[in-house]
């Protein structure tokens, strides 16, 4: 699905992991269609994607994805709505990546689950949708609908789609062809927090020590960090 002004990079994981032939990993590979929520969609960074909603063509798929939606503080389009809510209730398979919870949440397929989203959004889809249970720290969820964080925690979603679909090797090769790793688990942290530093005194001066390592963890070596203390 492409929503007017809905960030280009969400959209191409999907075209990438799913939009390219592979016929040469498995003739079952995916017809993959872009549907637009409106006619000469224009996406965030002026691209547009040409033609009109073939909401039909929607109905008919097995895997539905909502990349990403324009901004979390407006509302998705209703026909969008209500294809993911029929896709939902014929069985079809319901993915978003990034914001696009968004849209689930509002589609009512969120309520009573638990759901991933983007860390920095996290917050405003727990406090609008207190009926689910976001989890801020984690790559993707699979709670009935997949649901993933920010950016390339899309890309890792989708691999687990394949891999689903086709089995590790596939989904590996997959990996390989678009040169990112080929398995990250699902319950993975979003993002790194920083080491809290002591605040009970300069131990031997290990405090500046740790600080002068963390600056410098591309050319670390137990001789430098020797010499520097």
């Amino acid at each position: 699905m492409a929503i007017p002004g809905a960030p280009v990079f969400e959209l191409a994981i999907a075209c990438e992991v799913f939009g390219i032939d592979r016929a040469h990993l498995t003739p079952a590979w995916y017809d993959f269609a872009i549907v637009p929520t409106h006619a000469e969609t224009i996406l965030g960074a002026g691209l547009s994607v040409p033609g009109v909603p073939d909401w039909d063509l929607v109905d008919r798929a097995d895997t539905v994805i909502v990349p990403a939606c324009t901004s979390v503080h407006d509302a998705a389009p209703p026909d969008l709505l209500e294809a993911l809510i029929r896709a939902d209730q014929r069985g079809a398979r319901i993915a978003s990546i990034c914001s696009g919870a968004f849209v689930l949440a509002e589609a009512g397929l969120l309520r009573g689950r638990r759901a991933a989203t983007h860390w920095m959004h996290a917050d405003e889809l727990a406090r609008r949708y207190p009926d689910t249970t976001v989890d801020a720290s984690v790559l993707y969820v699979h709670d009935h609908v997949w649901t993933s964080a920010g950016t390339s925690a899309g890309i890792d979603m989708c691999l687990e789609l394949v891999r689903h679909d086709h089995g590790a090797a596939i989904a590996n090769s997959v990996a390989r062809a678009m040169v990112t790793p080929p398995h990250r688990s699902g319950d993975q942290a979003q993002y790194g927090l920083p080491v809290a530093m002591p605040t009970n005194g300069d131990h031997h001066g290990l405090n500046s020590l740790q600080t002068w390592a963390r600056d410098h963890l591309r050319d670390v070596s137990v001789t430098r960090l020797a010499k520097h203390a």
